[in-house]
């Protein structure tokens, strides 16, 4: 570990994060979130991601999604704004609107804004080379998830030295990085995290039964969760807190490592009375009794 100690993550890091609020904020304070994602099959990814920024605390979630996502997600719940793209998939037309949202947010926001990118969005040849083009072009922080991760994985250069928070398990770690890591030791996990992080500049969340966590210097190790967690819509869900926190202004090491707990101890509740009947949706709903 190149003689640094790991942090073992705990409830300790929310107070850090979860200060009492004063009389005198106001909207945006506390950030603004875009979610970037969906298309024609998929469009609970986004909703899912919006919905726990803002049990999370964040002061508004922007959905941009193509048309027939955008319109379910508008229809999910009165609290998601949904921005539609016209047709099924993001294509390359788009990529002048995405830019225009984001720095519109980032001047509305005075800068507390942050963009979640890549849950459902599919793999086809444009949908992925419009994700690196508008990750090569926004300066702002971005959590990158699921299908933006094998976008990124064709040109991880892009990234270098950006505010960027990358999430994947590992079989997505294997498609950005090269390396296969599924069977090593935890010890040996740790490791490649650490180098790969300090590879590309960046920060990866690696996800599993424990957590890891490395901006290529430090480490941080996440125990919370439960074996309930593999439904689909838990990474979606982790994906939005830990975009509304880097929206706070949270630094990215620090908004994975909180992320990572709450997502985690928010399924550990919902788990004790769910079990195998365990929803995101339910897991989102449990996000302000951790914060409590």
């Amino acid at each position: 570990m190149k003689g640094n100690s790991v942090i073992k993550v705990t409830k300790n890091i929310l107070k850090d994060i979860y200060k009492p609020r004063s009389a005198n904020v106001k909207k945006y304070d506390f950030g603004l979130l875009l979610v970037i994602g969906g298309s024609e099959f998929y469009s609970g990814s986004p909703a899912l991601s919006a919905l726990a920024a803002f049990r999370a605390g964040t002061d508004m979630v922007r959905v941009i999604a193509p048309k027939r996502a955008a319109d379910i997600i508008a229809s999910f719940s009165p609290n998601l704004a949904a921005y539609p793209l016209k047709g099924d998939l993001l294509m390359k037309e788009h990529l002048a609107t995405l830019i225009s949202m984001t720095e519109s947010a980032k001047t509305v926001s005075n800068g507390n804004v942050a963009v979640v990118i890549g849950g459902g969005m599919g793999r086809s040849a444009e949908v992925q080379e419009t994700i690196l083009e508008y990750l090569s072009e926004t300066s702002v922080p971005v959590v990158i998830d699921a299908d933006a991760i094998h976008a990124l994985a064709k040109k991880p250069d892009i990234i270098f030295g950006k505010k960027f928070l990358i999430t994947p398990h590992t079989y997505e770690f294997f498609v950005l990085t090269g390396k296969e890591i599924y069977q090593l030791s935890e010890e040996e996990k740790i490791k490649a995290v650490q180098s790969e992080a300090n590879r590309l500049q960046t920060t990866i969340l690696l996800k599993g039964k424990t957590d890891i966590i490395s901006d290529g210097k430090e480490v941080a190790l996440n125990e919370t969760g439960s074996p309930y967690m593999t439904k689909g819509g838990t990474g979606d869900t982790l994906a939005g807190i830990c975009g509304g926190l880097l929206a706070r202004g949270i630094a990215p090491f620090k908004a994975a490592q909180a992320a990572a707990y709450i997502n985690g101890k928010a399924g550990e509740i919902v788990a004790q009375e769910k079990k195998e009947g365990l929803l995101a949706t339910d897991l989102i709903e449990a996000i302000p009794e951790v914060l409590r």
